[in-house]
């Protein structure tokens, strides 16, 4: 049986959120929703072996992690992001896992089913060296990124697809360019823009790899590590998801971010 993982990084010293992972959303913690979103996914695949770990690298986080019987290990303050704190994780585990999810400890509002398709993806092709989610914007959600985008260029991520689904570029750019809008628009709800998701599995090899990786130019240029990644030859499969519905956000950076989660959350449902 493949052995996975999933990491939740959770850094204490946010700059523009202090404490960030211990914030509470609508009176939980951030830290203990995303550590719930991990459980409900993990309880869809109870034949599969899974462990899920928070990494941080404050006794606080962890002290509140011992409380609430989170399972979690402590890594360096030097780790200059989740993929560096996931990769030190395995280093302190005896069984090393086949795959790896980084399921960030800021991303409090991540469907659960995110996470699921991930993990059929890989079992059904566990050669697979990297698997990322993405949706395909309605028009109306066009719209609504470009709007987005004149007040925050580099907010929102597009990707493009081969044939066989796996990802040929990614950018803070809205890609492809669009002839012919008027007449395509008439023709489906779809839009051709593609989504990505910031959720990352790996394989074991292919996170040993990354880790050895220097930034590449267009890494410097965008700001994706994942331009990096591609540069270096290893593929990335990327996996159709929606949000069922439900009104979606990106991680959690400032305050004003908590009170678009909190109104989320009152609007819907909590994941079940």
């Amino acid at each position: 049986m493949k052995n996975i993982l999933i990491v939740i990084p959770a850094r204490y010293g946010s700059k523009r959120l202090p404490a960030k992972p211990l914030i509470k959303i609508a009176g939980k913690e951030m830290l203990k929703r995303v550590w719930e979103i991990a459980l409900l996914a993990v309880q869809k695949h109870e034949n599969y072996n899974i462990q899920v770990i928070v990494a941080t690298d404050d006794n606080r986080i962890g002290d509140f992690c011992q409380q609430n019987k989170i399972n979690y290990l402590m890594t360096s303050v030097n780790c200059n992001s989740g993929t560096e704190r996931t990769i030190e994780v395995i280093s302190q585990l005896e069984i090393k896992p086949d795959f790896i999810i980084n399921l960030q400890g800021d991303n409090p509002l991540c469907p659960p089913w995110f996470v699921e398709e991930m993990i059929k993806e890989f079992y059904k092709n566990p050669q697979i060296e990297m698997i990322s989610p993405f949706v395909n914007l309605t028009w109306l959600e066009l719209d609504e990124l470009r709007k987005v985008k004149d007040k925050t260029p580099f907010s929102g991520t597009t990707v493009i697809l081969n044939e066989s689904n796996e990802a040929i570029w990614f950018s803070k750019q809205i890609l492809p360019a669009i002839r012919n809008e008027n007449k395509l628009r008439t023709e489906s709800h779809l839009s051709p823009v593609l989504r990505h998701i910031g959720l990352y599995g790996y394989s074991h090899e292919a996170l040993n790899k990354i880790s050895k990786l220097s930034k590449s130019k267009y890494e410097d240029l965008e700001g994706l590590e994942q331009l990096s990644i591609l540069m270096a030859g290893i593929k990335i499969k990327m996996i159709l998801v929606d949000y069922k519905g439900r009104e979606g956000m990106s991680g959690i950076d400032e305050q004003s971010d908590i009170e678009i989660a909190e109104r989320i959350l009152n609007e819907f449902e909590e994941f079940k």
